[in-house]
């Protein structure tokens, strides 16, 4: 949406080179000025939330879910592609969730349709898995039933965002840390070159337990075997270890915390002490473990990245969602296809009879049902059991503990790069501003507009990355868009402002993407006492159910897009006849 404002006149910031701590105003960081503007809640406009009244409270619950005006229950996505669906995907989930939804809903209405395969969810994990049935049965019947009014599910987030790693190497722009002024005092620019230790604004002692930790760390556990140091870092998170064995410095921690955000989602207060070590953060090295193989204790990412060459994942435009459509045209490029996708569709139940399963869902106006020869839900765990509630108490239980870690993007749009060359940095870490990293994604065209990634973890990790993520979650959508932006304009000024960047002036366009459902969790020490050992709520979590089969990157549980499509693969193979 675009947001008119009274127009300021542009003007020079003539800041001094190390003046970066200078608070400006609101009309100096042009939060009057006109330009684009679009806020998203999981790829939903958050105007349409808030005018849906969507809350991650119950207090809400004296009206029904307001009908789908906008589309239609089939058909593919329109214009406005990375929306997502009208404010009901998910308002009706929500419902679902409070109680409130069976309330107000007529009896359900049969449409009379009858299908192979249904498939709850169109993101990676529910495409795959009517793309592998297919393949095994091409003349299958498949419907494929979203809340969203777009296929791809989260997929959808990955677009044009690294996974994680260093940024790609470019002549005269390094990497940097920001020591900002919410954890030091001040801002202070630091680019990662030769003693780069030297220069942070901490205090003496912890210089040289920096210097420590990276260059020659002493064997903080003599006597123990290899199995029981691992042991030892398993009880511990990262920061524990620095502060609790390491006995650092607290400015050392401090500067270190951000270090895992982009991902994990959360800070060293919540990652693991061994994950930090199979990921080679400073302080292990004087341990004498094997580095050629993982422990058993590193979570299954770590794991599965072990002895890469380079782990880093850098993602096409489109990222996975390119192979989500990829897999969608050539099922309906079969001749005689059966495969139908019916979007802003939520599923609302699904129930396990004695000669097929029936699916309902809601088309806008009521619910319709369909029946199906089998049903693979690959939507979120935890909205499983308000769908099946004749699963068994322990399997309701074991789904809903997936919680989902809250991610925050946004992506700016700014003039030109000038100011990032006149910096010397593209590549940003923040040690503790509300987003933690800053990124620049250079223009195709010399002379053309360049984009800016920046990423805010919303997990309060000093509560864990369960805990934290429900707290998160709740902050994050209670947090007004025009904080959001005043925070990326303040962050861009405070950063580029020596370099000659004007925040009013050079910022053409602002995108935020609060996902609040985004990593799924993953198995990790300290936090769960069963891993690696078992056993595992995601064993007792995806169980079948009659005719009913489980997917989803929760199901594994792992955020990786390799393990949404194995998941569907797995689905496939328990239903498949």
């Amino acid at each position: 949406m675009f947001l008119e404002a009274l127009r300021a006149p542009v003007r020079h910031l003539a800041w001094a080179a190390d003046d970066r701590a200078m608070s400006l105003s609101p009309r100096d960081l042009g939060m009057n000025r006109p330009i684009s503007r679009r806020d998203f809640f999981d790829g939903i406009a958050v105007s349409a939330l808030a005018s849906a009244g969507i809350a991650e409270t119950t207090q809400e619950a004296a009206a029904p879910p307001a009908p789908y005006g906008a589309r239609g229950a089939s058909g593919a996505s329109g214009a406005r592609g990375f929306q997502g669906g009208a404010a009901e995907a998910l308002s009706v989930p929500h419902a679902l969730r409070d109680g409130r939804f069976w309330q107000y809903a007529d009896p359900p209405e049969p449409t009379g349709e009858s299908y192979d395969l249904v498939v709850v969810g169109g993101g990676l994990s529910g495409v795959s898995a009517a793309y592998e049935w297919l393949r095994r049965d091409p003349g299958a019947g498949v419907l494929v039933l979203d809340n969203h009014d777009e296929i791809g599910g989260q997929a959808r987030r990955a677009r044009f965002h690294r996974q994680n790693g260093p940024a790609p190497a470019d002549p005269g722009l390094a990497d940097g840390v920001m020591c900002d002024a919410e954890t030091f005092g001040a801002d202070t620019l630091v680019r990662l070159g030769s003693d780069w230790v030297a220069r942070l604004p901490i205090d003496e002692r912890a210089r040289d337990d920096l210097r420590m930790l990276h260059r020659e760390p002493p064997d903080w556990f003599p006597g123990l075997s290899a199995e029981g140091k691992q042991e030892r870092l398993a009880e511990l998170t990262y920061s524990a270890f620095l502060l609790e064995v390491c006995g650092a410095h607290p400015d050392v921690e401090r500067f270190c915390r951000s270090m895992p955000c982009q991902e994990w989602g959360y800070d060293t207060r919540a990652l693991g002490a061994i994950d930090a070590w199979g990921t080679g953060y400073p302080g292990f090295a004087g341990l004498g473990l094997d580095a050629n193989k993982p422990s058993r204790f590193n979570s299954p990412t770590v794991k599965k990245q072990w002895g890469m060459e380079s782990p880093d994942v850098y993602l096409v435009p489109e990222g996975n969602q390119a192979l989500v459509r990829t897999m969608v045209q050539r099922m309906l490029d079969r001749p005689g296809n059966q495969v139908r996708f019916r979007l802003s569709s939520p599923v609302v139940s699904v129930r396990d009879g004695a000669a097929s399963a029936t699916v309902g869902y809601f088309d806008g106006h009521q619910v319709m049902t369909v029946t199906a020869g089998a049903v693979i839900l690959a939507c979120w765990s935890a909205v499983i059991p308000y769908l099946v509630p004749e699963l068994p108490a322990e399997q309701r239980q074991a789904l809903s503990a997936a919680v989902r870690v809250p991610l925050l993007h946004a992506t700016v749009r700014v003039r030109d790069w000038d100011a990032w060359r006149r910096a010397g940095v593209r590549r940003v870490r923040w040690t503790g501003a509300y987003w933690s990293l800053t990124e620049l994604d250079p223009p195709r065209r010399p002379g053309g507009a360049a984009t800016v990634h920046l990423l805010a973890t919303p997990c309060r990790s000093e509560l864990g990355p369960e805990a934290g993520a429900v707290a998160g979650r709740r902050e994050l959508i209670k947090t007004p868009y025009e904080h959001l932006e005043h925070t990326i304009r303040d962050q861009l000024a405070r950063l580029l402002g020596p370099a000659g960047f004007d925040p009013a002036g050079d910022i053409e366009a602002i995108t935020v993407n609060r996902w609040g459902h985004g990593n799924a969790p993953e198995y990790c020490r300290p936090w769960h006492t069963f891993y690696p050992d078992g056993p595992y709520p995601a064993d007792t979590a995806r169980r079948r159910f009659g005719r009913i089969a489980i997917a989803g990157s929760d199901s594994a549980p792992t955020a990786r897009a390799d393990a949404a499509v194995t998941a569907a693969y797995r689905a496939v193979e328990e239903l498949a006849p």
